[in-house]
């Protein structure tokens, strides 16, 4: 017979939960997958596995609200196994790597058998992001709001909302301009859900003409880009669009990605007291070997550019929580949520970080992930033939 009440334990590390407004030194023990106490010590006899944390930091899973996972089908794809959950990020939420006409087999062959928890965001354009050459707006006819809707339905258990990407050109060709925005913003109404939108270098005059769109639970995600479309004025200064679109409740997402965060436009947006609602990577297959690497590599930029800790790792857990609409479930260590968990050294040296212009600072900390906990066991990744 089972005596033990835990199947696992993480001793004597400090506790960052910001979701219960935790910073102090706490004992997890896990069941059944979920979080089944939280205390300031659990006898090891209690526990079948003890994990000592002394000296680092205990966070819940991280959550990422920005990846591209759709492996061998989205160029952009890559495995979340071994990118995003070995690395600390236990659930995330793929931004539109597959549209109606692919999401199907995205569910099968990728979602529902990934270790990692994955949600996805459904592009307007029912191809997804297939390939380089061809943008998946280059032909407006793909923004199929009928077809974006039914998709949602048959799949609105892992669905949070719609997604388009504007970039003029490379994306969206010249004969769809903004109507893409128009269907994405259409489908994501008529299906009651939130819209995530990729804004840089659209065919408008300024992202005036896209926030305009947008209100509470949207996602502005790559809000720290530097092309056009940026949340700066010619002069360096936060647009009025901007701060009112913040005051609706629309989120700004970092989505760093290959190209689109900018330690200029960081740098003066936060000395003007914009900071992002959230923190996300935007990681794929053109990043994933720099200059993101992973999500904790974001969260290490802005402990660089001077944003403390509790609220960094907030942005990566409880607030996307709340974003997602699952608080008590992820994002926290509370009693009864689900047993992610990642155990932090915070190192202290010299660390490069680079953004995506290719500019270096110099860190002087970085959080480096030792343990993830994933539905209260400890995650070993997966090795070919082991």
């Amino acid at each position: 017979m089972n005596m033990h009440n835990y199947e696992l334990l993480i001793k004597n590390g400090t506790l960052i939960d910001a979701a219960q407004g935790i910073h102090a030194r706490q004992d997890i023990g896990f069941a059944n997958g979920h979080v089944a106490a939280v205390s300031d010590d659990i006898p090891i006899s209690e526990a079948r596995e003890v994990l000592d944390a002394n000296g680092c930091f205990v966070t819940p899973g991280l959550i990422d609200l920005h990846v591209h996972v759709f492996y061998g089908v989205s160029h952009f794809g890559i495995e979340p196994d071994s990118t995003c959950l070995a690395r600390g990020a236990t659930t995330v939420v793929d931004a539109g790597s597959a549209g109606a006409d692919t999401f199907p087999g995205f569910r099968k062959y990728v979602i529902d058998v990934s270790d990692t928890r994955i949600l996805a965001q459904l592009n307007i354009s029912s191809q997804g992001m297939l390939t380089q050459e061809i943008g998946e707006l280059e032909n407006p006819d793909y923004a199929d709001v009928g077809k974006a809707c039914r998709m949602i339905e048959a799949h609105r258990d892992i669905i949070l909302g719609v997604k388009v990407r504007l970039t003029r050109e490379s994306i969206v060709g010249a004969r769809a301009g903004m109507l893409p925005l128009q269907r994405a913003r259409e489908a994501a109404d008529a299906a009651g859900l939130p819209l995530m939108v990729h804004p840089q270098d659209a065919w408008c005059q300024s992202i005036d003409d896209i926030l305009a769109v947008m209100g509470k639970r949207d996602i502005l995600t790559h809000c720290f880009h530097d092309m056009p479309c940026g949340i700066l004025d010619e002069n360096g200064k936060i647009r009025d669009s901007v701060h009112a679109a913040l005051e609706r409740g629309v989120i700004f997402d970092v989505g760093h990605g290959a190209g689109s965060f900018s330690w200029d436009v960081v740098n003066k947006a936060m000395a003007q007291g914009v900071e992002p609602t959230t923190i996300s990577s935007d990681l794929h297959v053109y990043n994933v070997d720099g200059p993101v690497y992973d999500l904790v590599n974001v969260v290490n930029k802005f402990l660089y550019l001077g944003m403390p800790l509790d609220d960094a790792l907030a942005k990566v857990t409880s607030v996307p929580a709340d974003t997602i609409l699952m608080p008590g479930e992820v994002g926290t260590l509370a009693v009864g949520a689900w047993g992610d968990a990642v155990v932090f050294e915070l190192r202290e040296g010299a660390f490069e970080l680079v953004d995506a212009r290719g500019q270096s600072r110099i860190g002087t900390q970085k959080l480096e992930p030792i343990v993830v906990v994933k539905s209260g066991r400890v995650y070993r990744q997966k090795r070919i033939g082991g």
